[in-house]
């Protein structure tokens, strides 16, 4: 097992426990202020000391790994979803009208960022975590169109598609029960890699106000807040950028070793 993917595992799972965590355990309620104890550095009291409320920030972290780990999860299912049917379909009738219906509305998607289509949403339905996951779903979708129809062409023209063709098997059955299987581990990579994108944008959406709104602790949020207290209290913004850069670290650490690991030329992917 490759360093990249035992480093990234372990970053991963840290989050994701943290995550998970904070549904049962805080240190202290995210929601209690404490003007008294605001600004306060790390201590054996508060270890990652407190905010400008004074609200513990290692509880805020933990409830912001959640929303984050939350966000990207849906966001990329959303993807994931949606973008794998469309892109087995333009492949299965590559050339054709429905492949270049999809293709050339995956290009309209691409032309617009995450954050350019959260705006538009927000002005319409208002800010939240769920126009947010909405956002970064919609530009995922044409990454795994893209990918699974690149990955699944080039199967297409693989004997064992013919086989399959020649026995009678519709163009939607070989796709399910043939190409997804062959592609499956691609899917699986560029899913971690989107997922660290999408706690990237989960953090620049609310870092301007269009993400999770208060009283939910969000990570893009607490660097917004810590902005103009840096110079008196750094560990206010330092605190959630290390979780915010570490957790993507992870990711792409983990999605790097699962490539290694998964890759076609080691004679990983079944035929």
């Amino acid at each position: 097992m490759s360093r990249n993917l035992i480093l990234g595992t372990l970053l991963t799972a840290l989050f994701v426990g943290a995550a998970l965590l904070s549904f049962v355990w805080t240190p202290y309620p995210t929601d209690t202020v404490a003007i008294t104890e605001r600004l306060q550095p790390p201590s054996a009291a508060h270890w990652l000391g407190t905010d400008h409320f004074g609200r513990d920030m290692l509880s805020l972290v933990m409830v912001g790994a959640r929303t984050s780990i939350a966000v990207a999860l849906v966001a990329v299912g959303i993807g994931l979803g949606l973008g794998v049917p469309l892109g087995l379909a333009a492949a299965a009738r590559a050339g054709g009208w429905l492949d270049e219906a999809i293709m050339r509305m995956n290009d309209l998607i691409f032309a617009f960022p995450s954050l350019v289509i959260a705006i538009l949403i927000t002005a319409i339905f208002g800010p939240g975590a769920t126009n947010a996951i909405i956002a970064i779903g919609i530009f995922n979708i044409p990454v795994f169109a893209r990918l699974s129809r690149g990955a699944a062409l080039s199967l297409w023209r693989r004997e064992f598609i013919l086989a399959a063709r020649t026995a009678g098997k519709s163009a939607p059955r070989i796709s399910a029960e043939h190409i997804l299987p062959n592609i499956a581990n691609l899917l699986i990579v560029q899913g971690t890699i989107q997922f660290s994108l999408g706690i990237l944008a989960e953090a620049g959406l609310s870092y301007v106000g269009l993400g999770a709104q208060p009283p939910i602790p969000s990570w893009g949020r607490m660097l917004a807040d810590a902005q103009t207290m840096v110079a008196l209290a750094p560990h206010v913004a330092i605190i959630p950028g290390l979780a915010i850069v570490l957790t993507v670290l992870g990711l792409n650490l983990l999605g790097d070793g699962l490539r290694d690991r998964l890759d076609p030329r080691l004679g990983m992917v079944c035929a």
